[in-house]
């Protein structure tokens, strides 16, 4: 029997910033404990340098996730940001950028890591792809989001000429690439569309309207919305169901083993409250917690959103 997805198969995992449950986020180590686990999909976060070479960070800030602070040299250019020191990303130059390390920014994750892994340019993260890709019969996908280009425009970085840049030299552009891109910039995304030519995704923080899906679906694949707007507390809102009325796949986020799934009872549940709907895909830290997850659901039997309301209710 065919699962509820959009094309009928089963929903895609994609390893949220690598394996980023077990090391620290978006580190080539992450990213390869990801493909070992079996993972469709990978997803970086891209910021740039003030050189405009394209890195897999999360923050346009250095503080969070890198040992920058321990770094003497590069005191003078921290910045008071809401109260607390930063490094802004864009302050630095790449060569400056690959002598930093990376650091678990989720200190209930464990430190056992820190400052072992450099931080990654997204050219390395396409190169490993790549010699990946030449091991599977099925392609693994980058998924990458475009972090803060409005910012780095204003910088007078160009983000979009990076990225194509670097999509290029890899011979990956157009629709059949396995790299996808994503961003809330929705403007941005769309020129980024038309210049690269690859599959794209738009990110919500909110529930989109009909409209804003009808617009969408004259030229992104789907939409990538907050977990929580799949559902009204945990029965259905109808946005999975509404994004595939117009022919868009749902990729939702972020599912974590190590957080609170309220209002389900466990992460499991939550997981199989999203197979339910047909959400297309999952954005994963534990990558090969979800992946078994969706080995044992029963797609025989399918169990309805009305049916896993019941069971989160009374667990």
């Amino acid at each position: 029997m065919l699962w509820n997805t959009l094309n009928g198969l089963p929903p895609r995992i994609i390893a949220h910033r690598g394996a980023s449950g077990y090391r620290p986020e978006h580190t080539l180590d992450a990213y390869a404990l990801a493909i070992a686990q079996g993972t469709d999909a990978l997803e970086p976060d891209l910021v740039a340098s003030r050189d405009g070479i394209l890195y897999a960070r999360h923050d346009v800030g250095l503080a969070r996730s890198t040992d920058i602070a321990w770094r003497s040299e590069f005191a003078p250019r921290a910045r008071v940001i809401d109260g607390m020191l930063d490094w802004w990303i864009s302050d630095f130059d790449a060569y400056e950028i690959d002598t930093l390390r990376a650091t678990q920014p989720i200190v209930e994750r464990g430190t056992q890591f820190d400052r072992q892994f450099a931080v990654p340019r997204f050219t390395q993260l396409l190169k490993l792809v790549q010699c990946a890709n030449a091991q599977r019969e099925k392609p693994l996908v980058i998924d990458a989001e475009i972090k803060s280009p409005a910012l780095f425009a204003s910088l007078g970085i160009d983000v979009l000429a990076a990225l194509a840049a670097d999509l290029e030299a890899h011979g990956m552009t157009g629709a059949q690439a396995p790299v996808w891109l994503e961003s809330f910039d929705h403007a941005f995304l769309r020129r980024a569309f038309e210049r690269c030519g690859n599959a794209c995704f738009a990110l919500f923080q909110r529930a989109p309207g009909a409209s804003a899906l009808r617009e969408s679906a004259q030229w992104v694949c789907g939409i990538a919305p907050a977990k929580h707007l799949l559902w009204n507390g945990v029965e259905d809102s109808g946005l999975v169901c509404a994004a595939h009325a117009y022919g868009l796949e749902v990729h939702a986020w972020t599912f974590r083993e190590d957080r609170s799934p309220a209002p389900f009872a466990s992460v499991r549940e939550e997981m199989d409250a999203a197979f339910a709907l047909g959400v297309d895909a999952l954005f994963c830290d534990f990558p090969d917690a979800a992946l078994a997850a969706r080995a044992s659901y029963p797609v025989s039997e399918p169990r309805s959103a009305n049916r896993l309301a019941e069971v989160a209710r009374t667990a």
